[in-house]
Parts: structure tokens; C-alpha cells; sequence
């Protein structure tokens, strides 16, 4: 009798508690079902009903609708990309098409669908948020300066990305026309000098600093297109072709001038004298002068083209597409100059075939 009332007693405790935890288990399926509900609710609302700012989104090709959807979240255009995923689900909504797009935080879902069916841009379509100038006729290192001051990017970064042979391998076999020749450079300071076309490159948030660089590298490559095959014809790699090219830029002023001096160049080469432009010592010393003096002319560097013959290792600067040009349709080589001066007063340049009436004609200049 006695154990009968305890057995009885311990039923009671264990279907007590057993109604505590299922009572327990009740609320708390309802109390997560009411946060869920309100989670999946709120996140079907925009993201900022007030606010009306414009935000480019990149939209690759072949993206899944959660990758579109981790994006729009990553740029604060959505609240969920877990609800925003469901929705288009249990909507049935395809075609979503590559492309650039601009969002509004303010947009409903329906509305952010509509777009991505209706298709983006090609092209970036939002303002740049700052602008990266690349001039004619200037170094990696000047480059460097330039990215510094107009994106979040700092010049060792940028000049450590120069040095990336990851990156450089990335590029070449991207552009391998282009790259081949100074990727087997050797005793090059960067592989991409004179590589960085000479242009505008607009900036966006959130864009890499390899995507900016990419973008400058690939319009070298649309810029020398047409001339590749006259640079073959020619026996010129594009190694060579651009260092002539960024001594030229330098050195002349005038088509006519740089044309002249390509042909002084090509004429020193043809008979194994070093090409001695000053342009090449300065880089060597990574200093510019206005004069050089002996001592400056002999520093040791395969930069040096006073004392190497040949090309050197490659590209000084960047040059501009007329140089380029000019390189290849050198002038009057028949007449068999091998110097040059210029008046530095006059922008007028003197020519010569040997180095007495060179020597006559900078007395004549520093008169």
C-alpha cells in the first residue's frame, strides 16, 4: 500500500513536470513564431523608407539569387538577404539579369525585383566618388602619390600590389600580348611601369585597388591594339616599343622632335651606343635634376643607359599614345644623327652626327 502511494506520487511529479516542459516548449514555440513572423515582416519592409540615396550595385554574370541577394544586403539596399531569398522563391521571380544597377534604401522588394528582371547597365552608372588622373610621362611611383590622395588606398599598398607576383601572373594571362615582354624582363623595378595608360580612371566605393590597376592596364592593351602587329613588323617587343616611348615622351616636345629623337635613339642602337638620355639616370638616382653632372651619369643601376647599351629593363614612365606612335615611325634616320641638345629657353632642339658638332652645339646653347 505504502509503495503504491509513493509510485503514485512520483507519476504526479513526472507528469508535472512533463506539463511544465510541454507548457514551456508551447510558449516558446509561440514566443520564436512571433519574433519570426515579425522578423520575416520587417524584413519585407524598405530598408530606410527615407532614405533616397542612389547605391551601385554590381550584378556579375551567372550570380545565384542568394549571391544577388547576399549583395543587396552587403550594400544595405535590403534588411534580409535570408528573407529577400525566400521571397523571390516563394514568388517565382527569375530572369534576373547582370549588370550595373543604382538602388534606393527606400525601394520595396517589389520594386528592387522589377529592376534586377528589367536588366542593369554595362557600364557604371552612379558618379564616381572621386577620380584617379594618370598623366602623360609620369612614374609608377607618381601613380602612387595620385591613388593615395584620391582613394582610401595608400601609396605602399599600391606599390606593394606593383611588386604582387600573384597579381602581375593574374594579368598576364589576361593580357598576355601586352605583358609577355616585360614579365621576362629581368632587373625590372616594377613590371607594370609604363604599363598604367594615361587617362581618367573614375573611382567608386568599395571598388579594389586590383580592379583600379586592371582597369589601367586594360586600356594599354585597347590603346596598342592596332600597333601590335606594326611592332612585330619592326622586331619590336612591347617592352622596347614603350621605353623608347617614355624617353621620347620626355625628351621631345613637338611630333616632329620626337620623331627625330626616335630616330637618333634607333640609329644609336643600330651601331651599339648607349642611348644616354638623362631621362634614364633620373630614374636610376629615382631623382629628378635639372642638370646632371659626371659623377650622377656613372651611378650603377641597368637603368643607367649612359653606361649600358641597349634598352635596359624596361619603361621609365608613362607614355602617351603620340610617343608611342612616334616610336614607331621614327624620321630621317637616313641622315645619320646620333646626338641631340635642346635648348631648354627655346623648347629648340639641335641635332648632330658626330660628337664634335655636338659638343659645338651645346657651346652654342650655353652661350
Amino acid at each position: 500500500m505504502q509503495r503504491k502511494r509513493q509510485r503514485d506520487s512520483e507519476h504526479r511529479v513526472v507528469n508535472s513536470i512533463a506539463g511544465w516542459i510541454i507548457a514551456i516548449i508551447a510558449i516558446l514555440i509561440v514566443t520564436f513564431g512571433v519574433l519570426g513572423y515579425n522578423y520575416v515582416q520587417e524584413s519585407l519592409q524598405p530598408m530606410n523608407s527615407n532614405n533616397h540615396q542612389e547605391i551601385e550595385v554590381k550584378i556579375p554574370i551567372g550570380s545565384s539569387n542568394k549571391e544577388i541577394a547576399s549583395r543587396l544586403q552587403e550594400k544595405k539596399i535590403i534588411r534580409s538577404a535570408t528573407v529577400f531569398n525566400y521571397y523571390v522563391k516563394s514568388h517565382n521571380y527569375t530572369d534576373f539579369q547582370a549588370g550595373y544597377y543604382t538602388f534606393k534604401p527606400s525601394m520595396t522588394l517589389t520594386q528592387i525585383v522589377a529592376r534586377l528582371q528589367k536588366g542593369g547597365s554595362s557600364e557604371h552608372i552612379a558618379r564616381p566618388d572621386n577620380n584617379v588622373l594618370v598623366r602623360e610621362g609620369v612614374t609608377i611611383e607618381q601613380i602612387g602619390d595620385v591613388i593615395s590622395k584620391n582613394t582610401p588606398y595608400s601609396k605602399k599598398e599600391f606599390l606593394a600590389l606593383m611588386k604582387n607576383q600573384k597579381f602581375m601572373k593574374q594579368l598576364q594571362n589576361t593580357y598576355p600580348q601586352l605583358l609577355d615582354s616585360t614579365m621576362k624582363s629581368k632587373d625590372v623595378r616594377y613590371h607594370l611601369e609604363g604599363y598604367l595608360f594615361p587617362a581618367t580612371y573614375p573611382y567608386y566605393s568599395g571598388m579594389s585597388l586590383e580592379k583600379l590597376v586592371t582597369e589601367m592596364v586594360a586600356k594599354t592593351n585597347q590603346e596598342l591594339t592596332p600597333y601590335y602587329d606594326q611592332m612585330k613588323a619592326k622586331d619590336l617587343t612591347v617592352q622596347q616599343t614603350l621605353t623608347l616611348a617614355s624617353l621620347i615622351e620626355r625628351e621631345g616636345v613637338t611630333e616632329k622632335d620626337r620623331r627625330l629623337i626616335s630616330g637618333v635613339f634607333f640609329n644609336r642602337l643600330d651601331q651599339n651606343m648607349p642611348l644616354q638620355s638623362d631621362i634614364s639616370v633620373m630614374y636610376a638616382m629615382n631623382k629628378h635634376k635639372r642638370h646632371l653632372n659626371g659623377h650622377d651619369v656613372k651611378i650603377k643601376s641597368p637603368y643607367n643607359l649612359y653606361k649600358n647599351p641597349g634598352f635596359g629593363p624596361g619603361p621609365f614612365n608613362s607614355p602617351s599614345i603620340n610617343s608611342i606612335v612616334d616610336v614607331l615611325n621614327p624620321s630621317d634616320r637616313d641622315k645619320g644623327y646620333l646626338f641631340f641638345v635642346a635648348d631648354l629657353k627655346t623648347g629648340k632642339v639641335l641635332y648632330s652626327t658626330n660628337y664634335a658638332e655636338h659638343l659645338r652645339n651645346v657651346a652654342s646653347i650655353n652661350q
